[in-house]
């Protein structure tokens, strides 16, 4: 993933980048002399298909004639010269107008730094504020992706948590919540700009985000917003009592993590969400309680997974998804509590993958799923304590699990459609 630790320098694709005016103007000559020989060729060529008749005779119109046509060579050429010192003057001024402008926008940055570095709460949300619009006039996007860096780097500053509303703390109570009014105004400002459709004005889709091991609690709301590039790191996060939406949102590309995140009370919604490419990783993650929701997502392409993630309680839910393609893997996850929710969900496409998940305790239900395609593969899974339901499920038995049930442990409780039930020999 790209360093976000730091200020970027600009980028150098609009840095002044001009040949040396002897080179351009051979070069200009010599394209002009191409395309004049090119045209009498042509015409050449035409008037002796055409038989006109040519004379060796030079008279007094055809010496005319070559004069007029030697002057019209050199207004030519001096056409060429001033279009060559018109370019040049072109990009001159260009640069020195993108040099004026990084200039400005230098200036205003570190004002709005320094603001954000007040003691003060109030000057602190002025920061925030002046950093956001930067970022929207940035004259590049190397300079928008600093300035959503700093406002990212704040949130990843740790703080001081809440003495409670004690009289005997009321000025360090009052100092948390004046400190989280600015980081929840952050989340907020990243949620309303990812938003706006890409390539719009003010958009921040595309960029990068780095909220590695931040703690969340507020509400950060993508609904309805487009990851068709760019990186979402919400690694080492901890959500309590807060909310993360995705809902609505599609990912056509794109990579959104939380890789070793602790959900220990929130709600992380990805409902009706469109996965057609792209990445969305929850690995080595930890559910203790709250809600990861994607019920009702269509997943037609992309990947999520929580491969090695950890759950002690709280549910995970896919009911009424639909899964024509893509990949949804929870391989040698850990089941200890906790729900997994696919009931009434659809598979005609796709693979989801249990492959070595140790299921010790909890549930996972698959009721009234519909298993007409795709691949759902419980390859070396282990059911040695946790209730799974495949109630009123039609179709196909999911690769495995009758491997899976024969060596389950009697603690594990599984429930098969009549049709799936194993055939004695």
């Amino acid at each position: 993933m790209t360093d976000l630790q730091g200020p970027r320098p600009a980028r150098s694709d609009r840095e002044l980048r001009l040949w040396r005016v002897g080179r351009a103007l051979v070069v200009t000559f010599a394209a002009a002399v191409l395309v004049a020989g090119a045209v009498f060729y042509i015409l050449w060529w035409v008037l002796d298909v055409q038989k006109i008749d040519r004379t060796a005779k030079l008279d007094a119109k055809t010496l005319f004639d070559l004069v007029k046509l030697s002057f019209g060579v050199v207004a030519g050429a001096g056409a060429l010269v001033a279009l060559v010192v018109a370019y040049r003057r072109q990009r001159v001024d260009e640069a020195g107008a993108h040099r004026e402008a990084t200039r400005l926008h230098t200036e205003r940055f570190s004002q709005a730094v320094d603001k954000l570095g007040s003691d003060s709460p109030a000057v602190r949300l002025g920061g925030v504020h002046a950093l956001a619009g930067l970022a929207d006039d940035a004259p590049d996007d190397n300079l928008r992706q600093t300035c959503i860096d700093v406002l990212c780097a704040y949130l990843r500053l740790p703080y001081a948590p809440d003495p409670g509303d004690d009289p005997a703390h009321q000025n360090e109570h009052h100092a948390y919540l004046a400190l989280r009014t600015v980081r929840h105004t952050i989340l907020r400002l990243i949620g309303d700009h990812y938003r706006r459709p890409l390539g719009t004005h003010r958009s921040w889709q595309g960029c990068d985000l780095d909220l590695t091991g931040v703690t969340i609690d507020g509400t950060l709301d993508f609904h309805g917003a487009t990851f068709s590039e760019g990186t979402v790191a919400f690694d080492y996060a901890k959500f309590t009592d807060d909310k993360v939406s995705f809902a609505g949102a599609t990912f056509s590309g794109g990579i959104v993590t939380f890789n070793r995140t602790k959900l220990s009370g929130s709600i992380v919604t990805f409902s009706h969400a469109t996965f057609t490419d792209g990445m969305v990783d929850f690995n080595h993650a930890t559910f203790t309680d709250g809600t990861v929701d994607f019920n009702r997502a269509t997943f037609s392409g992309g990947t999520v997974g929580f491969n090695h993630a950890t759950f002690t309680g709280g549910t995970v839910g896919f009911n009424h998804a639909t899964f024509t393609n893509g990949t949804v893997t929870f391989n040698r996850a850990t089941f200890s509590g906790g729900m997994v929710d696919f009931d009434l969900a659809e598979f005609s496409g796709g693979t989801v993958a249990f492959t070595r998940t140790a299921f010790t305790g909890g549930s996972m239900a698959f009721d009234y799923a519909e298993f007409s395609g795709g691949t759902v593969d419980f390859n070396h899974a282990e059911f040695s304590g946790s209730i799974v339901t495949f109630e009123d499920a039609t179709g196909t038995a999911p690769n495995w699990l009758h491997t899976a049930i024969a060596h389950a442990s009697s603690a594990a409780s599984v429930t098969l459609p009549p049709a799936w039930q194993p055939t004695n020999p």
